[in-house]
């Protein structure tokens, strides 16, 4: 069984050699991330619009 140390190490190795990839994937999560807060943002205020329309 890998120590905690080790596996940390092989991550760390992993993310310096495929710079790329990590850049691009860490993108992908943080626009995902934006995009969802931002549709919740958007539905929580057609909520509180709609109902002062009506």
């Amino acid at each position: 069984m890998m120590l905690t140390r080790d596996l940390l190490g092989l991550a760390l190795h992993n993310l310096l050699m495929h710079k790329v990839r990590s850049i691009l994937t860490s993108l992908g999560v943080i626009f995902g991330v934006g995009s969802v807060i931002a549709m919740l943002a958007i539905s929580e205020g057609a909520e509180r619009f709609a109902p002062s329309e009506a």
